[in-house]
């Protein structure tokens, strides 16, 4: 193949991506994208956030806040010692957390389901902040940090869903190796992409995290 040949190929390449307008041309471009992003935008700023899972989209609604803060704050959704239902504002007592205490934490107002969480991976995790992590479980969880504690020169935190009744068994006492980084920045919603392409895969008998 001579250089007049492949300019030739190059061209007609360029054109079906970038200007045809057919839905072939278009699945071209998603997957495009796609690759773009999983291979070197995600990778690009996992480095730069010191962080395997720089990106999160918020897969449930475990940190989602009804209503405004005080209402949240009041709410008897929470279960107590004995089993009982209580406020949350009496859950955050157990652990020394004042209301005064919830304000001054950064995503105070919790987040919603496909919201993206920008994070960033540190060991500088302290009370109040909102945490990624994973253990066993294949899709990471994102909470909040409640109580933390150092044993044998290793910390450990328990974390809780803003909106969870309560602390799921896995987080009670969770080893500081398991976090992969605190969120940073929230862009509301913006998540649904993500979500509805791994609806969709799935719908093909593809596994996509």
């Amino acid at each position: 193949m001579n250089k007049k040949e492949t300019k030739k190929i190059l061209k007609k390449i360029w054109y079906f991506i970038w200007e045809d307008n057919s839905i072939w041309s278009w699945l071209v471009n998603i997957l495009l994208a796609f690759i773009l992003i999983k291979f070197i935008v995600y990778p690009g700023l996992g480095f730069v956030l010191s962080t395997t899972h720089p990106i999160v989209a918020v897969m449930s609604g475990s940190m989602e806040h009804e209503g405004s803060f005080d209402d949240w704050w009041n709410s008897e959704t929470t279960v107590c010692a004995g089993n009982k239902e209580c406020p949350q504002a009496e859950f955050y007592l157990m652990y020394n957390i004042s209301k005064d205490d919830f304000k001054s934490y950064k995503f105070k107002n919790g987040f919603n389901t496909a919201d993206i969480m920008v994070v960033y991976g540190t060991e500088n995790i302290e009370l109040g902040d909102v945490v990624v992590y994973q253990t066993k479980n294949p899709v990471p969880v994102i909470h909040r940090v409640i109580n933390k504690w150092e044993e044998n020169g290793e910390y450990f935190v328990t974390t809780k869903g803003d909106h969870n009744a309560g602390i799921n068994f896995n987080e009670r006492n969770l080893d500081s190796d398991y976090i992969i980084g605190k969120a940073v920045f929230r862009v509301p919603y913006l998540g649904w992409i993500k979500l509805g392409f791994v609806k969709i895969m799935n719908s093909f008998g593809v596994t996509v995290r």
